[in-house]
């Protein structure tokens, strides 16, 4: 498997993961006290769009063309780096 697939699939894997975190954290606020309920919600507004701007980078990183992923590839670097930090930050305040 070359590079550019291996990153792709891992990037694809961590997306989907972090779905599953988001989906969590929902059905906790669901199930939360009133303001609780308030902070969860605000947080997982966040985080579903921080979530789906890395989907977006990961569309980008399949369409580009090989000269442009490389350059692609910073830009989903730092969205990952950004939302894997949101999720930690949202996980340590919501356990």
């Amino acid at each position: 498997m070359d590079k550019r697939k291996a990153y792709e699939e891992k990037f694809a894997a961590q997306v989907d993961g972090w779905a599953a975190q988001l989906a969590v954290m929902k059905a906790k606020a669901a199930q939360a006290t009133a303001q609780a309920k308030i902070e969860y919600c605000e947080a997982t507004d966040e985080l579903q769009h921080k979530h789906d701007g890395a989907k977006k980078r990961l569309q980008e990183l399949k369409a580009s063309s090989d000269d442009a992923w490389e350059d692609v590839k910073k830009g989903a670097d730092n969205a990952w780096t950004e939302v894997k930090t949101a999720f930690n930050k949202a996980a340590a305040k919501f356990k």
